[in-house]
């Protein structure tokens, strides 16, 4: 798959769940308000019979009582049926001339309205049913409002307004349930109204959110399944473009590599059949050694293929033994000193171990070094500088290989233990080899519960530190 395709592919999921989003969003909110409108319907249900059972329990909403403002306690109830008698037939003018002499026998005396003749315990019983009938079981704030006074006469049970010299108003300090939307007007006279029932609720919010929170919750569920799925799609297609063309790289390099030996032993075995050759001991001998010098090369690719795949297969048995590292270090840098020496360059070691023994498989880490060696020389310029450090650590041992090379960037350290994966020097891969070396060392170390780092920088040569434990505790060792 080509990079235009993936970016199609990117392009199209990424619309596809903005998409799927924003109709998420949308239908959250639409539940939200569905959960709101039968939320208000239910509570103006409920206020509704709650007043009906008010207006019901005042039998008489024309009587009035009168109160002395200043010992705060009503007339009698002789005063109030001598009120009665004289009210009957007569006049506007004539009641008021009636409730003035009232008023100057008894003090400044008020007006009780049907709002004062509300029970508190029972309204507080009736909205407390009623909310219950519709299934609402919030806390809530409750007010019985007079348009004449401007204030709560009522509120969550307790009365509101003193009779004393100064009524208090309760407006200010009650906003919330004063703007409620939840009121239904009480006792109607044409267009008077004597007062509101109101009701607010402070965790509406909250509630609302509650009825659709297994929606909201799925919804985000399975919007992050999806969303996570879509990344690790194009994550492993990514990676599996890039091995697919590291793979690439490694059969031309593979065609390459068993080309070179076998067009050469072709042409040894052509030129020792050859009549001028044949009887010549000596130049038979020399082709013979081509031969198997080739034969050699070939195995020795051969084996590395075969190598990973075994290690890769994780089926492999690591044969321990007591391994002396700086044996070990000291016989890989004179390999690989004569490759250097040969380039005018130089292999140093630095021993610093007393005791260097670990229990490890001889031949594996044998190739370890000697892989880690290779690569520096391979990726070094003209004249190479290579050292080799063995030092004692805590619990182990610790070989650093250093190099004057051409270094790597940031891309190729967190790639270059990767099978197959090989820096480019440049445009071109102009350095032999298959890119399993570094991936060979990486589960030799893996698999003797060692670590492995690097350090580098483009241009300044690298670094490879191994951590080898003396004790290695690895399943299947």
């Amino acid at each position: 798959m080509g990079k235009k395709s993936i970016w199609i592919i990117v392009i199209l999921m990424s619309t596809a769940l903005i998409g799927l989003s924003i109709i998420q969003f949308v239908w959250i909110k639409w539940s939200i308000d569905l959960s709101e409108r039968n939320f208000n319907d239910k509570v103006l249900i409920a206020i509704s019979r709650t007043k009906d059972k008010i207006q019901a329990d005042v039998k008489d909403p024309s009587i009035i009582t009168y109160a002395n403002r200043s010992k705060e306690k009503f007339i009698s109830e002789e005063q109030l049926n001598l009120r009665s008698k004289k009210y009957s037939g007569t006049s506007d003018w004539e009641r008021q001339s009636f409730d003035l002499t009232m008023g100057s026998k008894y003090g400044s005396l008020g007006y009780s309205s049907s709002l004062d003749q509300i029970d508190n315990k029972k309204l507080d019983d009736y909205i407390k049913h009623a909310l219950d009938e519709q299934g609402i079981r919030l806390d809530y704030d409750y007010g019985i409002f007079s348009s004449k006074l401007n204030s709560f006469l009522i509120i969550n049970g307790n009365h509101a307004v003193s009779i004393g010299d100064s009524p208090v108003s309760n407006v200010e300090s009650n906003k919330s349930l004063y703007k409620s939307d939840y009121q239904t007007p009480l006792f109607e006279n044409g267009d008077k109204v004597s007062g509101y029932l109101k009701v607010y609720f402070p965790d509406k919010g909250q509630y609302l959110i509650n009825s659709v929170l297994k929606n909201i919750l799925s919804s985000i569920l399975f919007t992050g399944l999806i969303l996570f799925c879509f990344v690790y799609t194009i994550n492993v297609i990514v990676r599996q473009k890039k091995v697919s063309e590291m793979k690439n790289d490694f059969i031309n390099n593979m065609t390459h590599e068993f080309k070179t030996p076998i067009a050469t032993i072709s042409l040894a075995s052509d030129s020792i059949l050859n009549s001028n050759i044949i009887g010549s001991k000596e130049k038979i001998k020399r082709f013979l050694g081509i031969i198997k010098q080739e034969n050699k090369r070939m195995l020795s690719q051969v084996e590395k293929v075969l190598q990973m795949a075994v290690l890769d297969q994780k089926d492999f048995t690591l044969n321990k033994t007591v391994v002396n590292m700086i044996e070990v270090v000291n016989r890989a840098a004179t390999h690989t000193r004569l490759l250097v020496e040969s380039r005018e360059g130089i292999v140093r070691t630095h021993i610093r171990s007393d005791n260097s023994n670990v229990m490890a498989d001889h031949t594996h880490l044998s190739n370890l070094v000697h892989n880690l060696l290779d690569n520096a020389y391979k990726y070094s310029p003209e004249k190479p500088e290579i050292d080799v450090t063995l030092e004692d650590i805590a619990k182990g041992v610790k070989i650093t290989v250093k190099d004057n090379g051409i270094g790597m960037t940031a891309e190729n350290k967190k790639n270059i233990f990767d099978k197959f994966y090989r820096v480019h020097t440049g445009n071109l891969h102009d350095v032999k080899g298959f890119g399993l070396g570094l991936s060979y060392v990486k589960a030799i170390v893996d698999a003797h519960g060692g670590t492995i780092s690097v350090q580098s920088e483009l241009g300044k040569g690298s670094s490879f530190m191994v951590f080898l434990p003396k004790e290695s505790n690895r399943k299947g060792n």
